[in-house]
């Protein structure tokens, strides 16, 4: 059965010096030093290969790891942006049967996002990353309302990936343990999770997908959250005056992915709030490691071989539109 796996992280030497030079760096940039995570996220050859193989992963969508472009100037945004997607698809250049790519795109300079987008799409992009802010501005802010009616017209879907809280909200919610549990209450275990759910619900409270019903959404992580709370969170929409239910947008412009969580538990309540065809396999590389035994394991869990072939790569491939 073919396997594909679409949140599966990499990075350029010249970001990460960028990103290292900013008078406040992103704090979370500490997990790519950890252990091989640099060594593995810069590599876009045979390492990589090597280690899908022995997972049993038949293709890889690359992404790039957060914080993306997203903090940096306009300028450096537009610059480093276009350069990660050039490199990116070079690497699906030359090795096609193996490697897919999703762009990244100058946030912080609402202008060129479009022009980005297109351009991504036209080198063979298959979709875009993003994260729930770019500095102050939040992902539903009108600026980018022109990025993601772009995004449903031309069929890119758009990831949302976690990034960490803005400083105000960790003063507020993520600080007083000490710095190594404050920057871990505040990243991968809470606060990714919570902020990325909040950016979704904004998009959906925006009224996002009544003026785009085309856009799909991808979230990460069994939904970041958001899955578990669709009884409360549907309340919203009347105060809101949106079209459908929360849960309506959830089961038709969402996508969800499994981010190396390969937790039966996770899977039933999933299908439980939406279907089969909007579950989508994906390892988090490198920062999740499944074996191939625990991938087949957790295969194992699904009802019939239609359904596991759907969430194994059915579903990315009709997202994404590969052939097979």
């Amino acid at each position: 059965m073919t396997l594909i796996a679409i949140e599966e992280h990499w990075v350029t030497p010249d970001l990460t010096t960028a990103l290292k030079a900013l008078p406040r760096p992103d704090e979370s940039l500490a997990f790519n030093e950890m252990g091989d995570h640099r060594q593995r996220l810069e590599d876009l050859g045979g390492d990589r290969i090597a280690t899908m193989d022995a997972q049993g992963i038949d293709i890889s969508i690359l992404a790039l790891t957060p914080p993306g472009t997203h903090p940096l100037s306009p300028g450096q945004a537009r610059d480093l942006s276009r350069a990660a997607n050039d490199t990116a698809i070079a690497a699906v250049d030359r090795n096609p049967t193996r490697f897919r790519a999703l762009s990244t795109l100058p946030m912080s300079s609402p202008e060129h996002i479009v022009d980005e987008l297109v351009r991504a799409k036209s080198l063979g992009h298959v979709g875009t990353m993003v994260y729930g802010r770019a500095g102050d501005r939040f992902l539903d802010d009108p600026a980018y309302d022109e990025f993601f009616a772009a995004a449903a017209e031309l069929g890119q879907p758009v990831f949302i990936h976690p990034q960490i809280p803005s400083d105000a909200v960790r003063d507020a919610s993520y600080r007083g343990f000490g710095e190594l549990t404050d920057l871990a209450l505040a990243t991968f275990g809470w606060g990714w999770h919570l902020d990325t759910a909040t950016a979704a619900l904004r998009l959906i409270l925006r009224g996002t997908f009544d003026r785009h019903p085309a856009l799909q959404i991808v979230l990460g992580h069994w939904g970041e959250m958001l899955l578990f709370w669709l009884d409360r969170a549907d309340s919203l929409s009347r105060v809101a005056d949106l079209q459908r239910s929360v849960s309506h947008y959830i089961r038709t412009n969402f996508h969800i992915t499994a981010s190396g969580m390969l937790n039966p538990a996770l899977l039933q309540h999933a299908l439980a709030v939406t279907t089969i065809d909007r579950l989508i396999f994906s390892t988090d590389y490198p920062f999740q490691h499944p074996t191939q035994d625990e991938i087949n394991s957790f295969l194992a869990h699904f009802a019939s071989d239609e359904d596991r072939h759907k969430f194994s790569s059915a579903n990315a491939a009709a997202l994404y539109g590969l052939e097979l």
